[in-house]
Protein backbone atom coordinates (compact mmCIF):
# COMPACT_ATOMS: atom_id res chain seq x y z
CA UNK A 1 0.00 0.00 0.00
CA UNK A 2 1.47 3.32 -1.09
CA UNK A 3 0.67 6.55 0.68
CA UNK A 4 -0.20 9.68 -1.25
CA UNK A 5 2.44 12.34 -0.70
CA UNK A 6 1.58 15.20 1.59
CA UNK A 7 2.44 18.67 0.23
CA UNK A 8 5.13 19.20 2.86
CA UNK A 9 6.76 15.85 2.15
CA UNK A 10 6.57 15.97 -1.63
CA UNK A 11 9.75 16.18 -3.69
CA UNK A 12 11.52 19.52 -3.21
CA UNK A 13 10.38 22.31 -5.57
CA UNK A 14 12.67 23.62 -8.28
CA UNK A 15 12.74 27.34 -7.38
CA UNK A 16 14.33 28.95 -4.36
CA UNK A 17 11.17 30.87 -3.48
CA UNK A 18 9.05 27.70 -3.49
CA UNK A 19 11.66 25.81 -1.45
CA UNK A 20 11.93 28.68 1.03
CA UNK A 21 8.16 28.60 1.54
CA UNK A 22 8.15 24.81 1.95
CA UNK A 23 11.04 24.92 4.43
CA UNK A 24 9.42 27.76 6.37
CA UNK A 25 6.09 25.90 6.50
CA UNK A 26 7.83 22.90 8.05
CA UNK A 27 10.27 24.84 10.24
CA UNK A 28 7.79 27.22 11.87
CA UNK A 29 5.72 24.63 13.78
CA UNK A 30 8.87 22.69 14.67
CA UNK A 31 10.54 25.84 15.98
CA UNK A 32 7.34 26.71 17.86
CA UNK A 33 7.38 23.23 19.42
CA UNK A 34 11.04 23.72 20.38
CA UNK A 35 10.26 27.07 22.00
CA UNK A 36 7.35 25.57 23.88
CA UNK A 37 9.60 22.73 25.02
CA UNK A 38 12.06 25.31 26.33
CA UNK A 39 9.19 27.03 28.11
CA UNK A 40 8.31 23.67 29.66
CA UNK A 41 11.85 23.54 31.08
CA UNK A 42 11.73 27.25 31.91
CA UNK A 43 8.73 26.56 34.13
CA UNK A 44 10.97 24.28 36.19
CA UNK A 45 13.63 27.01 36.45
CA UNK A 46 11.06 29.66 37.41
CA UNK A 47 9.60 27.54 40.22
CA UNK A 48 12.95 26.21 41.48
CA UNK A 49 14.52 29.70 41.41
CA UNK A 50 11.98 30.72 44.05
CA UNK A 51 13.43 28.07 46.34
CA UNK A 52 16.75 29.97 46.42
CA UNK A 53 20.17 29.96 44.75
CA UNK A 54 21.20 26.66 46.34
CA UNK A 55 18.18 24.80 44.95
CA UNK A 56 18.65 26.40 41.53
CA UNK A 57 22.35 25.49 41.46
CA UNK A 58 21.59 21.90 42.55
CA UNK A 59 18.91 21.51 39.89
CA UNK A 60 21.25 22.92 37.24
CA UNK A 61 23.86 20.28 38.09
CA UNK A 62 21.26 17.50 37.92
CA UNK A 63 19.74 18.80 34.71
CA UNK A 64 23.23 19.16 33.23
CA UNK A 65 23.79 15.41 33.55
CA UNK A 66 20.24 14.41 32.60
CA UNK A 67 20.08 16.83 29.70
CA UNK A 68 23.42 15.66 28.34
CA UNK A 69 22.21 12.06 28.30
CA UNK A 70 18.77 12.99 26.96
CA UNK A 71 20.17 14.98 24.05
CA UNK A 72 22.56 12.15 23.23
CA UNK A 73 19.68 9.67 23.22
CA UNK A 74 17.50 11.86 21.02
CA UNK A 75 20.46 12.22 18.68
CA UNK A 76 20.81 8.44 18.41
CA UNK A 77 17.16 7.99 17.48
CA UNK A 78 17.37 11.15 15.37
CA UNK A 79 18.67 8.92 12.57
CA UNK A 80 14.98 8.21 11.97
CA UNK A 81 14.57 11.68 10.39
CA UNK A 82 16.90 11.31 7.37
CA UNK A 83 15.90 7.65 6.94
CA UNK A 84 12.15 8.38 6.91
CA UNK A 85 12.64 11.40 4.64
CA UNK A 86 14.71 9.38 2.15
CA UNK A 87 12.11 6.58 2.17
CA UNK A 88 9.34 9.08 1.45
CA UNK A 89 11.48 10.66 -1.27
CA UNK A 90 11.98 7.31 -2.98
CA UNK A 91 8.25 6.56 -2.59
CA UNK A 92 8.76 2.81 -3.08
CA UNK A 93 7.10 0.78 -0.30
CA UNK A 94 7.35 3.88 1.88
CA UNK A 95 4.61 2.83 4.33
CA UNK A 96 6.32 -0.43 5.22
CA UNK A 97 9.81 1.10 5.33
CA UNK A 98 8.72 4.03 7.50
CA UNK A 99 7.02 1.63 9.92
CA UNK A 100 10.21 -0.44 10.21
CA UNK A 101 12.31 2.63 10.90
CA UNK A 102 9.98 3.93 13.61
CA UNK A 103 9.75 0.51 15.26
CA UNK A 104 13.53 0.13 15.47
CA UNK A 105 13.88 3.70 16.69
CA UNK A 106 11.49 2.92 19.55
CA UNK A 107 13.48 -0.21 20.37
CA UNK A 108 16.63 1.88 20.46
CA UNK A 109 14.87 4.44 22.68
CA UNK A 110 14.20 1.78 25.31
CA UNK A 111 17.70 0.32 25.27
CA UNK A 112 19.40 3.71 25.43
CA UNK A 113 17.09 4.90 28.21
CA UNK A 114 17.88 1.93 30.42
CA UNK A 115 21.62 2.54 30.02
CA UNK A 116 21.33 6.28 30.68
CA UNK A 117 19.13 5.77 33.74
CA UNK A 118 22.00 3.75 35.20
CA UNK A 119 24.30 6.75 34.67
CA UNK A 120 21.77 9.05 36.38
CA UNK A 121 21.63 6.69 39.35
CA UNK A 122 25.39 7.24 39.74
CA UNK A 123 24.99 11.02 39.55
CA UNK A 124 26.18 11.63 43.11
CA UNK A 125 29.62 10.02 42.68
CA UNK A 126 29.99 11.70 39.28
CA UNK A 127 29.46 15.15 40.78
CA UNK A 128 31.75 14.42 43.73
CA UNK A 129 34.46 13.29 41.29
CA UNK A 130 34.26 16.62 39.44
CA UNK A 131 34.86 18.58 42.63
CA UNK A 132 31.36 19.97 43.14
CA UNK A 133 30.20 21.25 46.51
CA UNK A 134 29.12 18.23 48.64
CA UNK A 135 25.79 19.78 49.68
CA UNK A 136 24.93 20.71 46.09
CA UNK A 137 25.97 17.25 44.90
CA UNK A 138 23.77 15.51 47.45
CA UNK A 139 20.71 17.56 46.55
CA UNK A 140 21.33 17.19 42.82
CA UNK A 141 21.74 13.42 43.15
CA UNK A 142 18.35 13.07 44.85
CA UNK A 143 16.82 15.25 42.14
CA UNK A 144 18.33 12.99 39.44
CA UNK A 145 17.00 9.78 40.99
CA UNK A 146 13.47 11.02 40.32
CA UNK A 147 14.09 12.85 37.05
CA UNK A 148 15.70 9.79 35.39
CA UNK A 149 12.28 8.07 35.09
CA UNK A 150 11.38 10.59 32.42
CA UNK A 151 14.20 9.43 30.14
CA UNK A 152 12.31 6.82 28.09
CA UNK A 153 9.09 8.79 27.54
CA UNK A 154 11.11 11.81 26.44
CA UNK A 155 13.26 9.90 23.93
CA UNK A 156 10.34 7.82 22.63
CA UNK A 157 8.25 10.98 22.20
CA UNK A 158 11.05 12.48 20.10
CA UNK A 159 10.80 9.48 17.74
CA UNK A 160 7.06 9.98 17.29
CA UNK A 161 7.63 13.70 16.80
CA UNK A 162 10.01 12.92 13.93
CA UNK A 163 7.39 10.63 12.40
CA UNK A 164 4.52 13.15 12.46
CA UNK A 165 6.82 15.94 11.21
CA UNK A 166 8.19 13.92 8.29
CA UNK A 167 4.62 13.02 7.34
CA UNK A 168 3.80 16.72 7.04
CA UNK A 169 2.04 17.13 10.40
CA UNK A 170 4.51 19.23 12.44
CA UNK A 171 1.65 21.16 14.03
CA UNK A 172 0.85 18.01 16.03
CA UNK A 173 4.21 18.39 17.77
CA UNK A 174 3.41 22.04 18.48
CA UNK A 175 0.01 21.22 19.96
CA UNK A 176 1.31 18.39 22.15
CA UNK A 177 4.18 20.51 23.48
CA UNK A 178 1.71 23.30 24.24
CA UNK A 179 -0.32 20.78 26.21
CA UNK A 180 2.86 19.71 28.05
CA UNK A 181 3.53 23.31 29.07
CA UNK A 182 0.28 23.45 31.02
CA UNK A 183 0.81 19.99 32.51
CA UNK A 184 4.24 20.97 33.81
CA UNK A 185 3.13 24.35 35.14
CA UNK A 186 0.27 22.70 37.03
CA UNK A 187 2.54 19.89 38.27
CA UNK A 188 5.14 22.34 39.59
CA UNK A 189 2.49 24.51 41.23
CA UNK A 190 0.98 21.52 43.01
CA UNK A 191 4.14 19.60 43.90
CA UNK A 192 6.89 22.18 44.51
CA UNK A 193 5.00 24.43 46.93
CA UNK A 194 2.23 22.05 47.96
CA UNK A 195 -1.29 22.85 46.80
CA UNK A 196 -4.58 20.96 46.59
CA UNK A 197 -3.80 19.27 49.89
CA UNK A 198 -0.47 17.76 48.72
CA UNK A 199 2.81 18.24 50.63
CA UNK A 200 5.39 20.76 49.40
CA UNK A 201 8.11 18.57 47.84
CA UNK A 202 10.41 21.39 46.77
CA UNK A 203 13.14 20.34 44.35
CA UNK A 204 11.88 16.74 44.23
CA UNK A 205 8.42 18.01 43.30
CA UNK A 206 9.86 19.72 40.22
CA UNK A 207 11.56 16.48 39.14
CA UNK A 208 8.34 14.52 39.63
CA UNK A 209 6.42 17.08 37.59
CA UNK A 210 8.91 16.64 34.72
CA UNK A 211 8.37 12.86 34.75
CA UNK A 212 4.59 13.30 34.71
CA UNK A 213 4.85 15.79 31.83
CA UNK A 214 7.06 13.60 29.65
CA UNK A 215 4.75 10.63 30.17
CA UNK A 216 1.73 12.75 29.24
CA UNK A 217 3.49 13.83 26.02
CA UNK A 218 4.24 10.25 24.99
CA UNK A 219 0.66 9.17 25.65
CA UNK A 220 -0.62 12.16 23.66
CA UNK A 221 1.49 11.23 20.62
CA UNK A 222 0.25 7.64 20.73
CA UNK A 223 -3.38 8.74 20.99
CA UNK A 224 -3.07 11.22 18.10
CA UNK A 225 -1.28 8.73 15.83
CA UNK A 226 -3.86 6.03 16.57
CA UNK A 227 -6.82 8.34 15.93
CA UNK A 228 -5.55 10.31 12.91
CA UNK A 229 -6.75 8.64 9.70
CA UNK A 230 -3.61 9.23 7.68
CA UNK A 231 -1.12 8.44 10.43
CA UNK A 232 -3.05 5.38 11.62
CA UNK A 233 -2.56 3.71 8.23
CA UNK A 234 1.14 3.23 9.03
CA UNK A 235 0.23 0.79 11.88
CA UNK A 236 3.27 1.93 13.85
CA UNK A 237 2.52 -0.12 16.93
CA UNK A 238 1.50 -3.34 15.21
CA UNK A 239 3.87 -6.28 15.64
CA UNK A 240 6.07 -4.07 17.80
CA UNK A 241 8.05 -7.16 18.90
CA UNK A 242 9.18 -8.01 15.34
CA UNK A 243 12.87 -7.31 14.85
CA UNK A 244 14.39 -5.62 11.79
CA UNK A 245 18.08 -6.03 12.51
CA UNK A 246 19.32 -4.57 9.24
CA UNK A 247 17.30 -1.42 9.90
CA UNK A 248 18.47 -1.38 13.52
CA UNK A 249 22.09 -1.53 12.31
CA UNK A 250 21.40 1.33 9.88
CA UNK A 251 19.92 3.36 12.73
CA UNK A 252 23.09 2.82 14.73
CA UNK A 253 25.35 3.61 11.75
CA UNK A 254 23.73 6.99 11.17
CA UNK A 255 22.49 7.73 14.67
CA UNK A 256 25.62 6.99 16.70
CA UNK A 257 27.62 9.83 15.12
CA UNK A 258 24.61 12.15 15.58
CA UNK A 259 24.40 11.19 19.23
CA UNK A 260 28.13 11.69 19.72
CA UNK A 261 27.96 15.05 17.92
CA UNK A 262 25.24 16.20 20.28
CA UNK A 263 27.17 14.74 23.20
CA UNK A 264 30.17 16.82 22.17
CA UNK A 265 28.12 20.02 21.87
CA UNK A 266 25.93 19.48 24.91
CA UNK A 267 28.98 18.24 26.79
CA UNK A 268 30.69 21.54 26.13
CA UNK A 269 27.86 23.44 27.84
CA UNK A 270 27.51 20.82 30.57
CA UNK A 271 31.24 20.98 31.17
CA UNK A 272 30.94 24.74 31.40
CA UNK A 273 28.35 24.31 34.18
CA UNK A 274 30.81 22.17 36.12
CA UNK A 275 33.56 24.76 35.59
CA UNK A 276 31.19 27.43 36.90
CA UNK A 277 30.41 25.24 39.90
CA UNK A 278 34.10 25.29 40.78
CA UNK A 279 34.29 29.07 40.36
CA UNK A 280 31.32 29.90 42.60
CA UNK A 281 27.64 29.36 43.36
CA UNK A 282 26.53 32.80 42.17
CA UNK A 283 28.44 32.38 38.91
CA UNK A 284 26.79 28.99 38.37
CA UNK A 285 23.34 30.46 38.99
CA UNK A 286 24.06 33.35 36.61
CA UNK A 287 25.39 30.89 34.04
CA UNK A 288 22.21 28.82 34.34
CA UNK A 289 19.96 31.79 33.60
CA UNK A 290 22.12 33.15 30.76
CA UNK A 291 22.33 29.70 29.20
CA UNK A 292 18.55 29.35 29.38
CA UNK A 293 18.23 32.56 27.36
CA UNK A 294 20.82 31.48 24.78
CA UNK A 295 19.13 28.08 24.53
CA UNK A 296 15.73 29.74 24.09
CA UNK A 297 17.02 31.67 21.06
CA UNK A 298 18.70 28.51 19.74
CA UNK A 299 15.37 26.70 19.41
CA UNK A 300 14.45 28.60 16.22
CA UNK A 301 17.49 27.57 14.15
CA UNK A 302 17.26 24.14 15.75
CA UNK A 303 13.73 23.84 14.34
CA UNK A 304 15.06 25.03 10.97
CA UNK A 305 17.78 22.35 11.20
CA UNK A 306 15.16 19.67 11.87
CA UNK A 307 13.18 20.86 8.86
CA UNK A 308 16.40 20.98 6.80
CA UNK A 309 17.15 17.33 7.54
CA UNK A 310 13.71 16.35 6.28
CA UNK A 311 13.75 18.65 3.22
CA UNK A 312 17.27 17.65 2.17
CA UNK A 313 16.48 14.01 2.96
CA UNK A 314 13.45 14.07 0.65
CA UNK A 315 15.60 15.40 -2.20
CA UNK A 316 18.34 12.91 -1.35
CA UNK A 317 15.90 9.99 -1.58
CA UNK A 318 14.62 11.34 -4.90
CA UNK A 319 18.24 11.79 -6.12
CA UNK A 320 17.51 15.44 -6.84
CA UNK A 321 20.78 17.40 -6.59
CA UNK A 322 19.17 20.74 -7.36
CA UNK A 323 16.55 20.11 -4.70
CA UNK A 324 19.31 19.38 -2.20
CA UNK A 325 21.04 22.68 -3.00
CA UNK A 326 17.82 24.68 -2.76
CA UNK A 327 16.84 23.09 0.56
CA UNK A 328 20.27 23.85 1.99
CA UNK A 329 20.27 27.48 0.86
CA UNK A 330 16.77 28.10 2.20
CA UNK A 331 17.53 26.49 5.56
CA UNK A 332 20.83 28.29 6.12
CA UNK A 333 19.28 31.64 5.19
CA UNK A 334 16.43 31.11 7.64
CA UNK A 335 18.58 29.93 10.54
CA UNK A 336 21.37 32.49 10.32
CA UNK A 337 18.97 35.34 9.58
CA UNK A 338 16.94 34.72 12.71
CA UNK A 339 20.01 34.45 14.93
CA UNK A 340 21.13 37.85 13.70
CA UNK A 341 17.88 39.24 15.06
CA UNK A 342 18.25 37.51 18.46
CA UNK A 343 21.87 38.68 18.75
CA UNK A 344 20.71 42.28 18.35
CA UNK A 345 17.88 41.78 20.85
CA UNK A 346 20.16 40.29 23.53
CA UNK A 347 22.82 42.96 22.94
CA UNK A 348 20.44 45.92 23.21
CA UNK A 349 18.04 44.69 25.91
CA UNK A 350 19.85 42.21 28.21
CA UNK A 351 17.96 43.34 31.31
CA UNK A 352 14.59 42.91 29.63
CA UNK A 353 15.54 39.44 28.45
CA UNK A 354 16.78 38.45 31.92
CA UNK A 355 13.53 39.59 33.50
CA UNK A 356 11.79 36.63 31.82
CA UNK A 357 13.43 34.38 34.40
CA UNK A 358 14.29 36.49 37.46
CA UNK A 359 13.37 39.76 39.12
CA UNK A 360 16.38 41.88 38.10
CA UNK A 361 15.55 44.56 40.69
CA UNK A 362 15.42 42.28 43.74
CA UNK A 363 18.44 42.69 46.02
CA UNK A 364 18.99 38.97 46.63
CA UNK A 365 19.40 38.44 42.88
CA UNK A 366 22.04 41.15 42.45
CA UNK A 367 25.06 38.83 42.14
CA UNK A 368 23.22 36.36 39.88
CA UNK A 369 22.00 39.16 37.57
CA UNK A 370 25.42 40.79 37.44
CA UNK A 371 27.13 37.63 36.25
CA UNK A 372 24.30 36.75 33.86
CA UNK A 373 24.56 40.20 32.21
CA UNK A 374 28.27 39.65 31.57
CA UNK A 375 27.66 36.23 30.05
CA UNK A 376 24.86 37.52 27.81
CA UNK A 377 27.29 39.92 26.11
CA UNK A 378 29.27 36.89 24.91
CA UNK A 379 26.05 35.02 24.06
CA UNK A 380 24.98 37.84 21.74
CA UNK A 381 28.33 37.60 19.95
CA UNK A 382 28.08 33.87 19.19
CA UNK A 383 24.42 33.75 18.12
CA UNK A 384 25.14 33.77 14.37
CA UNK A 385 27.66 30.95 14.65
CA UNK A 386 25.36 28.90 16.85
CA UNK A 387 22.62 29.13 14.22
CA UNK A 388 25.01 28.37 11.38
CA UNK A 389 26.49 25.26 12.96
CA UNK A 390 23.18 23.65 13.88
CA UNK A 391 21.59 24.22 10.44
CA UNK A 392 24.77 23.08 8.68
CA UNK A 393 24.70 19.89 10.74
CA UNK A 394 21.01 19.46 9.83
CA UNK A 395 21.54 19.71 6.07
CA UNK A 396 24.47 17.28 6.23
CA UNK A 397 22.31 14.80 8.16
CA UNK A 398 19.81 15.01 5.32
CA UNK A 399 22.61 13.62 3.15
CA UNK A 400 23.12 10.91 5.81
CA UNK A 401 26.57 12.39 6.39
CA UNK A 402 27.18 12.10 10.12
CA UNK A 403 30.61 10.55 10.78
CA UNK A 404 32.89 13.41 9.72
CA UNK A 405 30.62 16.07 11.25
CA UNK A 406 30.94 14.12 14.49
CA UNK A 407 34.75 14.36 14.34
CA UNK A 408 34.48 18.07 13.55
CA UNK A 409 32.22 18.57 16.58
CA UNK A 410 34.49 16.65 18.96
CA UNK A 411 37.61 18.53 17.89
CA UNK A 412 35.96 21.94 17.63
CA UNK A 413 34.02 21.83 20.88
CA UNK A 414 36.44 20.00 23.12
CA UNK A 415 39.89 20.96 21.85
CA UNK A 416 39.25 24.53 20.70
CA UNK A 417 36.20 25.38 22.85
CA UNK A 418 36.69 23.63 26.18
CA UNK A 419 40.45 24.13 26.10
CA UNK A 420 39.92 27.87 25.74
CA UNK A 421 37.26 27.85 28.48
CA UNK A 422 39.57 26.15 30.97
CA UNK A 423 42.50 28.42 30.19
CA UNK A 424 40.57 31.70 30.26
CA UNK A 425 38.37 30.64 33.18
CA UNK A 426 41.13 29.52 35.56
CA UNK A 427 44.38 31.01 34.29
CA UNK A 428 43.26 34.57 33.55
CA UNK A 429 41.24 37.18 35.48
CA UNK A 430 38.31 36.65 33.07
CA UNK A 431 36.92 33.84 35.25
CA UNK A 432 33.30 33.06 34.23
CA UNK A 433 33.42 35.36 31.19
CA UNK A 434 36.47 33.42 30.02
CA UNK A 435 34.45 30.20 30.17
CA UNK A 436 31.80 31.78 27.95
CA UNK A 437 34.43 32.99 25.49
CA UNK A 438 35.53 29.36 25.27
CA UNK A 439 31.96 28.38 24.34
CA UNK A 440 32.01 30.99 21.57
CA UNK A 441 35.33 29.74 20.21
CA UNK A 442 33.99 26.18 19.95
CA UNK A 443 30.87 27.32 18.07
CA UNK A 444 32.87 29.47 15.62
CA UNK A 445 35.28 26.66 14.75
CA UNK A 446 32.55 24.04 14.25
CA UNK A 447 30.35 26.38 12.19
CA UNK A 448 33.21 27.23 9.85
CA UNK A 449 34.17 23.59 9.28
CA UNK A 450 30.62 22.30 8.77
CA UNK A 451 29.76 25.08 6.32
CA UNK A 452 32.92 24.29 4.38
CA UNK A 453 31.94 20.62 4.19
CA UNK A 454 28.46 21.53 2.93
CA UNK A 455 29.93 23.81 0.27
CA UNK A 456 32.25 21.01 -0.91
CA UNK A 457 29.55 18.31 -0.82
CA UNK A 458 29.83 17.40 -4.51
CA UNK A 459 33.63 17.19 -4.44
CA UNK A 460 33.49 15.04 -1.29
CA UNK A 461 31.07 12.55 -2.90
CA UNK A 462 28.17 13.26 -0.53
CA UNK A 463 25.54 13.66 -3.24
CA UNK A 464 23.47 10.81 -4.72
CA UNK A 465 24.45 9.51 -8.15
Amino acid sequence: MLEQAHPLTAAPPQTFRAEFRATLALALPLAAANLLQMLVHAVDVIFVARLGDTALAASSLGVAIFGLLLWTGTGLVGAAAPLIAAELGRRNHSVREVRRTVRMALWLSLLVSLAFMGVCAAGGPIMHATGQDPILSERAAGFLLILMWGMFPMIAASVLRIFVSALGRPTIATAITFFALFVNAFGNWVLVFGHLGLPALGLHGSALSSVMTSTAMLVAYVVVIQTDRRLRRYHLFGNWWRSEWSRFAEMLRIGTPIGLTILAEAGLFTGAAFLMGRIGEAQLAGHTIALQIAALAFQIPFGVAQAATIRVGLAYGARDRRGIALAGRASLGLGVGFMGFTALLIWLFPGLVLSIYVDVNEAKNAALVGFAMQFLVVAAAFQLFDGAQTVAAGVLRGLQDTRIPMLIAVCGYWIAGYGTAIYLGFWTPLSGVGVWIGLAVGLVVVAAMLLTRWRLRARLGLLPA
